[in-house]
């Protein structure tokens, strides 16, 4: 039997509806989903124009073979290179010409999502990433006891 509660749709759809516009403007700049997300992740990491490659995993919710695609399209492209940062980790690194599409795409992104925010009242601000923050906390909390019912696991 379906469930969903009026808000949860709302909510649902709010999501599903963000994340069309953040498609939207990856494909308004030329650029694959992955390929803005990861762009994204390195621009947002504070590590100037570097990031570890598990945080770009951890952070974009990408899987890794979509990632190890999309990087290995950037490297031919000249757009990234991988660095090891030590015996187990490699951090992907933007080339210069990699720093000029990200500050033509995806700091293009970042600007726009500062904007909005900086039009809005700051108590709003604080608002939502309070609210945004309490929901996730809350809802990875209900969710951390959950797993296939042994039934539906064995044929």
């Amino acid at each position: 039997m379906p469930y969903s509660s009026k808000a949860l749709k709302r909510f649902n759809h709010l999501l599903s509806e963000t994340g069309a516009a953040y498609h939207e403007a990856a494909v308004r700049l030329g650029l694959p989903d992955s390929v803005m997300r990861i762009l994204y992740t390195i621009c947002g990491y504070d590590s100037g124009f570097r990031c570890p490659l598990r945080e770009v995993c951890v952070r974009t919710g990408i899987s890794k073979q979509t990632i190890n695609s999309a990087l290995r399209r950037l490297e031919a492209e000249g757009i990234v290179y991988l660095e090891r940062a030590d015996a187990k980790h490699k951090d992907i690194c933007l080339t210069e010409q990699g720093i000029r599409l990200a500050e033509r795409t995806a700091v293009r992104v970042m600007e726009a999502e500062d904007a909005v925010l900086a039009a809005w009242p700051r108590k709003d601000v604080e608002t939502y990433l309070a609210l945004t923050e309490k929901y996730l906390t809350a809802f990875r909390k209900e969710t951390e006891t959950l797993h296939l019912e042994q039934e539906l696991r064995d044929p």
